[in-house]
């Protein structure tokens, strides 16, 4: 709280960065091998799972994470494969709107909350039995590697004020 003219006014946290901020660094000029590195993790853990999923997992690490710039990109791309606008708006709330999703999407989508907020709980034995009921051993490792990937992703963005609507692959 902030007193002005003896009247209580509560103070209002900033946004950690402003719209018109320029990214920090160009993360993939200045570290060329480990950006080459992570586009690698990405591709490879891409590779074998539904395009659709793919987005769905992306989308979801992103709210997760609050990363404007991941989420602008991956919801376009959604849309570019196809993905209906119904469920692009679901996936913040994809609990509440499982009708949405089939059941394999809904194992993927609690695997990615559970480790995108791995400090809250870790990934909870049921929620890693869940997925493992949907998916083989081997889309388990995939899916859990492109979590893996979106999360480093979504903190290269941030803590390098990539700015949202701007999408470096056309570049």
């Amino acid at each position: 709280m902030v007193m002005t003219n003896n009247t209580a006014v509560a103070e209002t946290a900033a946004p950690a960065a402003s719209a018109a901020q320029a990214p920090r660094l160009n993360f993939a000029k200045a570290a060329p091998k480990v950006f080459k590195a992570v586009i690698g993790l990405d591709a490879a853990a891409r590779d074998g799972l539904d395009p659709a999923l793919v987005e769905l997992i992306q989308i979801r690490a992103s709210h997760l994470n609050g990363c404007a710039y991941c989420l602008h990109m991956h919801t376009n791309d959604a849309r570019k494969a196809g993905e209906s606008e119904d469920r692009l708006h679901m996936v913040a709330v994809w609990r509440e709107a499982r009708n949405f999703f089939t059941a394999k999407e809904q194992a993927a989508l609690a695997l990615t909350d559970a480790v995108t907020r791995l400090a809250d709980a870790g990934v909870p034995d049921a929620v890693y039995a869940e997925a493992a009921a949907h998916f083989d051993e081997t889309e388990l490792a995939q899916v859990l590697s492109l979590i893996f990937a979106i999360n480093t992703w979504n903190r290269i963005a941030l803590a390098t004020a990539k700015v949202a609507g701007t999408d470096e692959r056309q570049g």
